[in-house]
């Protein structure tokens, strides 16, 4: 019988809008504005006396609260409005002190049902949902510091192996202070520098019976510095953004010294700015034999408990930039661990020095630089200036029972501690340290405006496209409404489940989505149109119009969806977010162009004897 679908391709239709349906409604439920307070510490827990201290200070500056939550280490403070986040941010960092991160928000409000069957909002881009936009700066002078002291320590071997010798070699401020005992004995090592060292100033100087060649690197060497600097942050940042599994984040350079990072749709923005800023790194090194040379050795408190210490060799075997992966797992006994692969470089140094030193034990040293932030006078105003401190504290001192190579695992540590040692190690570490100088979200105000605007053209195009279909089509015109209303349910619910972000440029895409799923069904009711003037009754007409149609419809929307696949393979940001959205609507259009109309116009027309339809034209 023609026009008349089977029960089970009913059935399949049903359950596809009654799924989207479902997995779209989320997004009727905006998120709240609000703040996220997380210990600085990992592992440490929100005490209720903290949470009271934020309660008082937001209630201080008239900032109301909608509701407080609690997860973990992870306090969460829902605020009634947006312009109150930068406020309430500042004034309760400000009384917490450096012992906390805070950090805005933007908290869901998606009821728990919908949560518990796998739904949730779409993913917004920055330029719409308000994410949060960190701008972060490299010290510079602290990188060229370790550079400097680097020479240092290389020039002692380098003098050593070509027979020069000297007094001393120390660092002063940004130049290498070499002493010699003759004149001729500091030509030698002018002759080397000279040939081996280009990149250096020299410059002669006497100074306590010493004869001292002072070296200062120059500027062309500087520059290549600071680039290999901010180039390796900006790896380490993107792979620290991936791990946290960011969407279509944004991490780029700004300037000589600082990178531009956006994360839209964040949710745990706290644990990103941990992470991300966290300028951590380790180091591996004996424990001192008893009796050895304090000049030689360095005493370090354990992480664990700070009253206890170890005194280490100065040496250092290497270091976590060897390190290739690391992975948090738990050991025989149920206690966190992380297992670490070294590179072969790293692995070498292990196996060279665990050769000679088994039964010996092996400290792992935790590198982390720490803002802290202090108040000073200015001109009779207090202003806060933020430094940075070097702490090094050890997490981990074993006994090497057999030599060492590329893979071991480190101890000692709690849960949080080793999942966030994990990440930062597969990441890399920084090459020089990084601190945050500016962080803000996209103003609600530009966000609300984005997001009116994008609805705004998307309404209007619809409606425009409902009223020109019904005046032309009719009854036909009005199915083809339904299926488009339906269209866009299902591309919202299908860019939900999968975590596609959608951008202003997606909107644009949901906008040509629109106009591509009426296109479909003008070419089908036009083709039923041709074959009532050609003679064929109503249900031959519906029939051969949707089959004869069907092949040029597969190929229009074919090679634009090959388009929309390179678009996204070549392109980035914004190029990718309209060619997601594109892509997806495209599916969609096709699904509800062509089998949901038909069903619609089956259920009115099919299985039965018509005279004539209501499709507008001479019909």
């Amino acid at each position: 019988m023609l026009n008349k679908y089977p029960l089970w391709k009913n059935l399949l239709i049903l359950f596809v809008l009654v799924w989207a349906a479902i997995y779209a409604s989320p997004n009727l439920y905006p998120p709240d504005p609000a703040i996220q307070v997380t210990p600085a510490q990992s592992g440490a827990e929100m005490s209720p006396k903290v949470v009271d201290q934020i309660l008082s200070v937001l209630k201080g500056r008239d900032i109301d609260v909608l509701a407080t939550e609690a997860e973990g280490s992870t306090s969460l403070f829902r605020l009634t409005a947006s312009d109150d986040q930068l406020t309430a941010k500042d004034a309760v960092q400000k009384a917490l002190g450096d012992n906390y991160v805070v950090a805005l928000n933007l908290a869901p409000t998606t009821p728990d049902w919908l949560l518990s069957l796998g739904a949730g909002p779409m993913t917004l881009g920055l330029d719409l949902s308000g994410g949060v936009h960190f701008l972060m700066e490299v010290d510079m002078a602290k990188y060229l510091e370790g550079r400097i002291e680097n020479y240092r320590q290389e020039l002692r071997t380098r003098l050593r192996e070509e027979n020069i010798k000297y007094r001393r070699i120390r660092v002063d401020g940004n130049s290498v202070r070499m002493s010699f005992l003759d004149e001729a004995l500091r030509s030698n090592a002018d002759s080397f520098l000279r040939r081996e060292y280009p990149e250096f100033l020299r410059k002669e100087e006497k100074q306590d019976n010493y004869f001292d060649l002072i070296l200062t690197v120059n500027e062309q060497k500087i520059r290549e510095f600071e680039d290999y600097a901010l180039k390796q942050n900006l790896t380490t940042i993107r792979n620290r953004v991936n791990e946290l599994g960011v969407a279509e984040p944004l991490v780029q350079r700004q300037g000589r010294n600082r990178i531009v990072v956006e994360l839209p749709g964040v949710q745990d923005t706290a644990a990103a700015k941990k992470i991300l800023g966290k300028a951590a790194n380790l180091e591996f090194r004996l424990e001192a034999t008893p009796g050895a040379n304090r000049y030689t050795t360095e005493e370090y408190a354990f992480r664990s408990d700070e009253f206890r210490t170890a005194r280490l060799e100065k040496a250092i075997i290497t270091t976590g930039d060897s390190v290739t992966n690391a992975q948090p797992s738990f050991d025989e006994n149920g206690f966190p661990q992380v297992n670490i692969d070294l590179d072969s470089k790293g692995g070498a140094s292990i196996t060279r020095v665990t050769k000679k030193a088994v039964k010996r034990r092996m400290a792992v040293l935790f590198v982390e630089s720490k803002p802290k932030t202090t108040t000073e006078i200015v001109d009779g105003v207090e202003v806060d200036k933020v430094v940075h401190i070097e702490e090094k504290s050890i997490i981990s001192l074993a006994t090497i029972q057999s030599v060492l190579g590329s893979s071991f695992r480190i101890t000692g540590l709690e849960s949080a501690e080793a999942s966030e040692l994990a990440l930062l190690l597969r990441a890399g570490a920084l090459a020089a340290p990084m601190y945050f100088v500016e962080e803000r979200t996209v103003g609600p105000s530009l966000g609300k405006e984005n997001i009116e605007m994008g609805v705004n053209s998307v309404i209007l195009g619809l409606a425009m496209v409902l009223v020109v279909m019904v005046v032309f089509y009719r009854l036909f015109g009005l199915v083809a409404n339904v299926a488009l209303m339906a269209n866009l349910v299902i591309l919202i619910a299908l860019m939900s489940l999968v975590g596609a972000t959608l951008t202003l440029p997606g909107i644009a895409g949901i906008v040509l989505t629109v106009g591509m799923a009426v296109d479909a069904n003008v070419l089908i009711f036009a083709r039923i149109r041709e074959e009532l003037a050609n003679g064929r009754s109503p249900q031959q007409a519906i029939h051969e119009g949707y089959d004869r149609a069907f092949v040029t419809i597969l190929d229009a929307n074919l090679t634009t969806l090959i388009v929309a696949v390179i678009l996204f393979a070549v392109g980035t940001g914004p190029v990718k977010g309209f060619a997601v959205t594109l892509s997806f609507g495209i599916l969609t259009s096709m699904f509800t162009a062509i089998m949901l109309t038909r069903a619609l116009i089956n259920l009115i027309y099919g299985g039965r004897r018509i005279e004539s339809l209501s499709i507008g034209g001479k019909a």
